[in-house]
């Protein structure tokens, strides 16, 4: 038993270590938190304030600010995760990679160390995105069990998101390969999901392509514990399990793929 926590001990430690790394780059550059705050601005005062005009696009009576806040948050995840992989190619030109892959620390720590240095950004999107409703007025739900799940979902997401892109780096291999196939993919995975507008008056195939869509459960569990009164559609467990299910499978596939980057 006591081999076993040591090696769990071990284990986490080398993590910490990826993650503090990534972490402390942030640091010494925080201009990349100011301008990432520009977005969700953008989409909740203008986007919101406009699109809250049209009828039909709640399922519910509650007013569309609201319903919009929950998903430009998991918008702001999505964006700042999803070209992380970036990140990879720069370390893999500058020799940082090779000097990650002669380390003792198993490659899937390697991974999720980097999939938990995205979630510090994604969480500091949600106290812009937090900020932001609150000024605008929106029902937000401040109990601390409710705040510690949305964190919760927001590593989730961060981390599931930051590894596929970390997938689709270890496949294009090129930053400008990388860009182009990144912004390709964004808008798709944005839109297909139930960010902006629920699933109810979507057309069939855009329903069922939502619901394969990792995107709808996050912005589905954060509606229930970010907003007052709000109920989840598939269950937050549900959508807990479904993010969990795709972050592990990703992590395997990254941590089998990572390796391939230094030849």
């Amino acid at each position: 038993m006591a081999d076993i926590l040591t090696r769990i001990g071990n284990y986490a430690t080398e993590v910490h270590a990826v993650a503090d790394a990534e972490v402390r780059k942030l640091r010494h550059d925080p201009t990349e938190l100011l301008t990432r705050a520009i977005q969700p601005a953008i989409w909740l005062v203008l986007f919101g304030e406009v699109m809250a005009q049209v009828r039909g696009l709640t399922s519910g009576n509650g007013r569309y600010l609201d319903f919009l806040a929950p998903g430009i948050l998991a918008q702001s995840v999505l964006f700042a995760a999803i070209f992380y992989g970036i990140a990879v190619i720069w370390e893999r030109d500058l020799g940082v990679l090779h000097r990650y892959m002669v380390s003792p620390a198993p490659r899937s720590a390697l991974v999720l160390g980097k999939a938990i240095s995205s979630a510090v950004r994604g969480l500091s999107q949600a106290i812009i995105v937090y900020v932001l409703a609150l000024a605008l007025g929106i029902a937000i739900d401040l109990h601390v069990p409710h705040l510690l799940g949305v964190a919760a979902l927001i590593v989730l997401g961060s981390g599931l998101f930051s590894t596929f892109s970390l997938i689709i780096a270890c496949i294009v291999r090129t930053r400008e390969r990388f860009m182009g196939i990144g912004q390709v993919l964004t808008m798709p995975i944005f839109f297909a999901s139930n960010a902006i507008y629920p699933i109810e008056i979507m057309p069939g195939w855009l329903r069922a392509i939502s619901r394969a869509n990792p995107l709808t459960y996050e912005v589905d569990a954060l509606r229930a514990l970010m907003l007052t009164g709000e109920a989840s559609k598939f269950g937050v467990g549900i959508d807990c399990l479904v993010l969990v299910a795709i972050s592990s499978l990703l992590v395997v596939i990254a941590t089998r793929m990572y390796p391939r980057m230094t030849t």
